[in-house]
């Protein structure tokens, strides 16, 4: 019997330096436990879905001024609280996400059912007062709503939660040093997290996501430092009994399925080679919840970011924050809905597809490919012009853009292609090279990341 390969650790940093990259993963150097990782086949949906969206909606809304409002302001609780009396979306159907999902090009959601202010958007009894949609003005389990309608049109269902809350003082000391009170409240914060995670893991079907976010305290160090708190390993084993192939992020403090680059900065760099996610905004990144005049992204940016990511191997979550009442501002849905159409015409070429097999040039090319197809996605032609591309171990049979033949030359040196006269001004010219067999997946690489420097 062959033996098991040895994981190899490395720290970010590592990573960053071999790869030449611009990543920024969240949360590395979690607590390990080899009965809470999935296997390929049980990450084969999420690795071929590629396009996510994910919303922020609460009370943070109605200020419109970010979802940490209430803490960068400083709102007195009382103030805050009473929001809870506004947040009564009446005309608000939560098939206006689900169906902009569909448009948008997602196959799966993740809905914010609880931010760091506390405010749980479903009928939680083990929320800390009762402080819930359900048990105030709304009178509304909107995550039920969401997941009824999400699987209605399809989507795979992903819920966000943090384990931190604000209204706890034991948040911000947590081992009791200023206060010795303050360890038992953060004790009470601890159980909440417990009880409404296995709420939401146990009374919505089945979830496919679990996306965490805020486990560290007292806003220092990281949520893998605040692990001797949270007990992540515990916690996730007890999600898991009730949705054995859940898929989870790192933000817990355990390591989890895949890694998560987060904000609006570009992607540069090789093939990454683990599971990712870039989780971005489609507005300007300034704030993941609603701000009434935050400007939607350009769509050639966009285009390109997305681009970017799947030719190193990854997943994309792009972020909405619909307003006090449920509804998406026009420019923005019509920003998601331009994205869509464009991968409706393009989708064969990132749908299903793994980044690879030739590197991607930072601002020139990148690559993926399925099957006897390899998808060279080109953002800027001018530059593509100098360039030639590496060998590769296959026999191109045919390339071709948008319908027409590309002249090409393949040999041990390279491969050089001439793209057609007259293509359309965009932000991807996609050449499709059709191979006499199909590309050989990359061996899984099994890397650890030790959270060191």
């Amino acid at each position: 019997m062959a033996q098991k390969k040895a994981p190899r650790e490395m720290t970010g940093a590592e990573l960053n330096s071999m790869l030449k990259s611009s990543i920024n993963f969240k949360s590395l150097g979690g607590v390990r436990c080899e009965e809470l990782n999935l296997t390929e086949e049980d990450m084969k949906w999420w690795r071929d879905a590629k396009i996510g969206m994910f919303v922020h909606w609460g009370l943070y809304s109605i200020l419109g001024r970010g979802e940490w409002v209430r803490h960068n302001e400083q709102i007195p609780w009382e103030e805050y609280t009473a929001l809870a009396d506004q947040f009564n979306p009446k005309d608000f159907d939560m098939h206006e996400w689900t169906d902009l999902a569909k448009e948008f090009g997602a196959n799966y959601m993740v809905m914010v059912t609880r931010h760091h202010d506390g405010f749980a958007l479903w009928n939680s009894p083990g929320s800390y007062q009762h402080f819930t949609s359900w048990d105030t003005a709304s009178h509304r389990d909107f995550v039920k709503e969401y997941t009824d309608c999400a699987r209605e049109a399809g989507l795979r269902v992903g819920l966000y939660y943090s384990p931190m809350d604000w209204r706890f003082p034991g948040y911000f000391d947590p081992k009791g040093e200023e206060d010795p009170a303050n360890a038992e409240n953060a004790l009470l914060m601890k159980k909440q997290c417990y009880d409404q995670v296995r709420e939401l893991v146990s009374n919505y079907g089945k979830i496919d996501i679990l996306w965490y976010d805020g486990g560290w305290l007292a806003h220092k160090g990281s949520d893998t430092s605040s692990a001797w708190f949270w007990e992540p390993v515990k916690l996730n084993k007890m999600a898991r009994e009730y949705n054995p192939k859940m898929i989870m992020n790192p933000r817990s403090g355990w390591e989890g399925n895949f890694y998560c680059d987060e904000g609006s900065h570009e992607i540069t760099g090789k093939i990454i080679p683990v599971p990712w996610e870039k989780n971005m905004c489609v507005c300007s990144g300034c704030s993941w919840g609603w701000m009434a005049d935050d400007p939607v992204s350009d769509f050639d940016w966009l285009i390109r970011m997305l681009v970017d990511v799947v030719t190193r191997d990854g997943n994309l979550l792009l972020n909405i924050g619909p307003d006090r009442d449920g509804h998406v501002r026009p420019d923005v849905a019509q920003r998601m809905r331009e994205i869509g159409a464009w991968l409706r015409e393009n989708g064969e070429t990132v749908y299903k597809t793994r980044g690879g097999p030739i590197e991607p040039v930072d601002h020139v090319y990148g690559t993926t490919y399925r099957e006897n197809y390899i998808y060279l996605h080109i953002t800027d032609r001018e530059k593509f012009r100098h360039e030639t591309l590496p060998a590769i171990p296959y026999t191109i049979k045919s390339c071709t853009c948008k319908g027409q033949p590309a002249a090409f030359t393949q040999s041990a040196e390279g491969i050089r292609i001439e793209l057609p006269e007259n293509l359309p001004d965009e932000p991807d010219t996609i050449v499709y090279m059709e191979l006499t067999e199909n590309v050989k997946p990359a061996e899984r690489a099994e890397i650890h990341f030790t959270g060191k420097e």
